[in-house]
C-alpha cells in the first residue's frame, strides 16, 4: 500500500516540475484539474437532464395519444389481458404438474425395478420405522388385552361380556 502511495505521490510531483517552483506549478495543475473536473460534470449532469426532459415530453405525448385509443378500446383490452393471463397461468400450472408427474412416475419406477434412486434410503428409512413402530403397538395392544382378560372375569374370548 504504502508503495502504491509513494509512486502516485512521485508521480504527482512530477507533473508539477522539478526544482524550487514545483509548489507553485503543482497548485496550477490542481487548479485546472478541478476546472476540468467541472466543466465534465457540468456537461454530464446537463446532458442527463436534457435527456430526462425529452424523455418526460416524449412519455406525456404518447399518454396524450394513447388515452383515448386506451379509453375506446379498454371493453375489449381488459377482459383480453384477464383472459391472456388466465390461459399463460393454466398452462403454466398444468405443465408444472405434468412435469412433477413424469418425475415422480420416473422415480417410483426405478425404484420398483431396483434401481436405486435419490431418496429411497429415507423412505426405506421411514418404512422400517413404521413397521417397528406397528410391531411395537400390536404387542402392546396384545398384551394391554391379555390383562384385561385375566382382570375381567365374565368377559368370553373377545373381551365382550358373554350374553
Amino acid at each position: 500500500m504504502t508503495d502504491i502511495h509513494q509512486t502516485y505521490n512521485q508521480q504527482h510531483q512530477s507533473y508539477g516540475g522539478g526544482g524550487g517552483g514545483g509548489a507553485n506549478q503543482h497548485h496550477v495543475s490542481s487548479g485546472v484539474h478541478q476546472a476540468v473536473k467541472a466543466a465534465t460534470a457540468v456537461t454530464a449532469g446537463g446532458s442527463l437532464l436534457v435527456l430526462s426532459g425529452l424523455t418526460l415530453a416524449g412519455t406525456v405525448i404518447a399518454l396524450t395519444i394513447a388515452t383515448p385509443l386506451l379509453v375506446i378500446f379498454s371493453p375489449i383490452l381488459v377482459p383480453a389481458v384477464i383472459t391472456l393471463f388466465l390461459l399463460a397461468t393454466g398452462f403454466l400450472t398444468s405443465g408444472g404438474f405434468g412435469v412433477a408427474a413424469v418425475t415422480v412416475l420416473s422415480w417410483i419406477y426405478r425404484y420398483a425395478t431396483g434401481g436405486h434412486p435419490m431418496g429411497a434410503d429415507s423412505l426405506d428409512q421411514a418404512r422400517d420405522r413404521l413397521g417397528h413402530k406397528a410391531r411395537d403397538l400390536k404387542g402392546r395392544a396384545e398384551h394391554a388385552t391379555g390383562m384385561g382378560q385375566h382382570q375381567g372375569g365374565g368377559m368370553g374370548h373377545h373381551g365382550r361380556a358373554d350374553m
